[in-house]
């Protein structure tokens, strides 16, 4: 869920220097030598970092025509290029109100291209769409840089408990299978399956419901699955992002043996029954974190995630952690 007058917002803090955390508000997440990434703009809703050919790293984040950074070093980034130019034309015809800010995208590496999958919608509406466009490189400079919108994946209206927004591609390392998760407030967190030939929804294939908040207005959104060791993990947000150093979001997980579920929290709490052990929260400046990714190289993993910076007035921004495996959970390792 994104308010409309977050990008004014945006407009007014993006111009603000992106200055270092104080001392007096310095969290204990630390990787290199801050969780924080400073970029040449805002980021929310970051896309999980993905390495490209030629060996720069890449997010992509909620924008107009969908925005990008790169990075050779996960530490100084650049800004890219738009994915869009111009919105396709379906999105006006499916989504009506819709003005040109693209939600949450998350990309995946497969079958020789890259697939990127985003949401269409508007502030508080379930009448939305999730997209994929696709790109044989992520290198503006290459002959080959070109991306092909593929239209809607899954869509969603007034008449449906769902809200497609939110997507995350997941490739299932045990059979290869593609399905893609998503949702925002409604019924939760959604599941179905995709056709990794096309990156498009198997026709007719059931959706599963995953996790819930059962809150008053079931606030859980940005999902993100991830597998190691014999376990899916399922990540979310619970609560309300994009109000600056007001935002409340914080990210909860589980895990299942079954990519459909159900997943548990460390409890022993389905999430379906608003189950959802707590992972990361607001600490001091580090404000609303949501959106996790993952990364794994070189025997490492990385968790990339936005927080809005309390010392920069709330602008969102890019944090990259350490993460690390204690019993079969995911730690963030503190004060290192």
């Amino acid at each position: 869920m994104r308010r409309k007058f977050f990008w004014l917002l945006l407009a007014i803090i993006g111009i603000l220097p992106f200055l270092s955390l104080a001392d007096n508000n310095k969290t204990s997440f630390q990787i290199y030598s801050t969780c924080k990434r400073v970029t040449p703009g805002p980021v929310h809703d970051p896309s999980t970092i993905i390495k490209s050919c030629n060996g720069n790293y890449w997010i992509f984040a909620t924008g107009d025509g969908i925005v990008s950074y790169y990075s050779t070093d996960l530490i100084h980034w650049e800004s890219g290029p738009s994915v869009f130019k111009t919105p396709p034309s379906w999105t006006k015809k499916l989504v009506p109100d819709f003005e040109g800010i693209f939600w949450a995208p998350d990309v995946i590496y497969l079958n020789d291209e890259y697939m990127l999958y985003y949401a269409v919608s508007t502030w508080g509406s379930n009448v939305s769409a999730i997209g994929l466009v696709t790109n044989r490189t992520l290198n503006p400079n290459s002959s080959n840089y070109h991306w092909n919108d593929q239209g809607p994946v899954i869509v969603s209206d007034k008449t449906d408990d769902f809200n497609a927004i939110d997507p995350c591609p997941f490739v299932d390392p045990t059979d290869n299978t593609l399905w893609l998760t998503f949702g925002s407030f409604w019924s939760g967190i959604k599941l179905v399956q995709l056709d990794p030939s096309t990156g498009k929804r198997i026709n007719n294939s059931p959706v599963y419901s995953l996790a819930r908040h059962r809150d008053r207005v079931d606030s859980i959104e940005a999902s993100y699955l991830y597998y190691h060791n014999g376990y899916y993990y399922l990540f979310v947000n619970w609560n309300f992002c994009c109000k600056g150093i007001d935002s409340t979001y914080n990210i909860r997980f589980g895990r299942s043996t079954k990519i459909t579920g159900p997943y548990l929290d460390r409890d022993g709490k389905n999430m379906l029954d608003g189950g959802g052990s707590l992972f990361l929260e607001t600490e001091g400046a580090f404000i609303g974190p949501g959106q996790v990714g993952i990364l794994h190289e070189d025997n490492k993993y990385l968790l990339s995630c936005h927080f809005y910076d309390g010392n920069s007035n709330g602008a969102p921004t890019l944090a990259i952690l350490p993460l690390e495996w204690e019993n079969g959970w995911p730690i963030i390792a503190k004060g290192r």
